[in-house]
This record gives C-alpha cells, structure tokens and sequence, in this order.
C-alpha cells in the first residue's frame, strides 16, 4: 500500500524525532487518523523521501520518528517557469496544482493590467502562503520532492526584468509566428511560457512581453482560458523537450 506523502518545512534526518507542523500533524493524525507507530513519508525539498513513523500522538502537538531516507530522482530535465497573470481562486489553485504535477520548476504569479484580482500587501502574503501550501501538497501526491518555487505576486515588468537571461521565452498566442515544432532549446534547458489572467494580456501588457523578448507561440488555433492556456503549453513542452 502506498504510504501518505506529507510536505514539511523542516530539517529531516534518519534518527531524529520532529514535531510536525499543524497542518501536516492534524492532516496525519485528525484527518487519516494514524496513531502512534504508523508509518508515513516526509519530505521538505530536498531531492528526498524520509521513511517515517508516528512517534506520538497529542491533542496539541505530533510528532514523528525519521527511520531513513531515499533519493528521489522524477525532476523533468526540462526547467519550466510559469508567469501567469494572477486568476481568480480555484482557477488559480487548479494552475497551481495541475502545474506542479506536470513537473514546472516555478511559477511567478504576475499583475497585468487586465488582472481581476488586486491584492493589498496583507493578502499578498496571505493567497501566497495558501498558493505554497496548494504546490506542496501537489509534490505530495504527485511523488515529487523538489517543490517548486512560488514568487511573491509582482508586477509584470518587474517579473519580465527578473527572469533568468538565457531562458527560452514564450507567449502563448493563436497568431503567433512559431509552432512547438519548430522551437529549438538551443543552448538553455530553461523555457518560461507567459499566460495572461482571466482578460487577457492588454497591449501595453504584450508590448512588455515583446520588450523582454517573449516570441508568440501558436499551440492551435483556438483561445484558451486562463487556467487551460498554461497546463496545455507545459504539457506540450514537456512532450516534446521534457519526459512526458
């Protein structure tokens, strides 16, 4: 029977006992409803699995035993960044999800100038812990233990100037000059696909992509909402340069 996979933000090392976050404590223990010497796996990040068991159970506090640790090696040798336009809650949590599934390395959640959703400082950090905590408990059932990086939300320009140099970057567009088999990886193993919000990229929006050298990418003649756009893009690079 495959064991419960739980993400922690913790050191992990065969031989010590942690006490569990809340989340992940309650999850085990309230949830599953594990008790003391059942096992479970831990992982925090780090390229490993910690085999594991409930050392011990209390109303306020759970803690596990380490028992040993496995190299997990399922990382796609293909590095995709998401820049996707902020969506609506589930849409959001449904990009989030589903693209870590299909192995995105990270995700820049971005403010265009059709995005619906305007966060204050406040709820900026707080849709960014939920948006972390919807990516690790992706890695979770999805077997992953590399959890990709999500960035605080930002503004598009400010994201375009971040990216890595030597990125392949793309935007996805019906119009666009290049078809997926054309594309060359060249000398990056590093591809950033561009998806706008639920409105779409504005003009003004777009002549910031095509400043930050964005090319226009055609995955078919159809227009794809927001929260269809980016999964089709990743799963079709993965496809073609990945290990789909």
């Amino acid at each position: 029977m495959r064991l419960t996979r739980c993400h922690v933000e913790l050191p992990l090392q065969p031989g010590t006992t942690v006490v569990l976050p809340e989340h992940a404590g309650n999850h085990l223990a309230r949830v599953l409803r594990l008790r003391e010497g059942d096992p479970c796996v831990l992982f925090n990040g780090d390229g490993h699995d910690y085999a594991a068991r409930l050392a011990a159970v209390g109303k306020r506090e759970v803690s596990a035993e380490v028992v040993s640790a496995s190299t997990v090696d399922n990382e796609s040798p293909l590095r995709i960044v998401l820049l996707q336009g902020i969506a609506r809650g589930e849409k959001m949590d449904l990009i989030l999800q589903k693209a870590t599934e299909l192995g995105v390395a990270a995700i820049v959640p971005v403010n265009g100038e059709r995005t619906e959703v305007r966060l204050d400082a406040e709820r900026a950090q707080k849709r960014l812990a939920h948006w972390r905590s919807v990516v690790g408990s992706a890695c979770g059932q999805s077997g992953r233990a590399r959890v990709p990086e999500v960035h605080a939300p930002t503004a598009l320009d400010a994201a375009a100037a971040a990216l890595p140099g030597n990125a392949l970057r793309l935007l996805l567009d019906p119009q666009g000059e290049h078809r997926l088999a054309s594309l060359q990886l060249q000398d990056t193993d590093t591809v950033v696909v561009a998806i706008g919000p639920e409105g779409g990229w504005s003009p003004r929006d777009r002549e910031v992509l095509h400043a930050a050298g964005f090319r226009g990418l055609r995955l078919g003649p159809r227009v794809l909402r927001t929260e269809t756009a980016g999964l089709a893009a990743i799963a079709a690079l993965q496809a073609r340069f990945g290990d789909l």
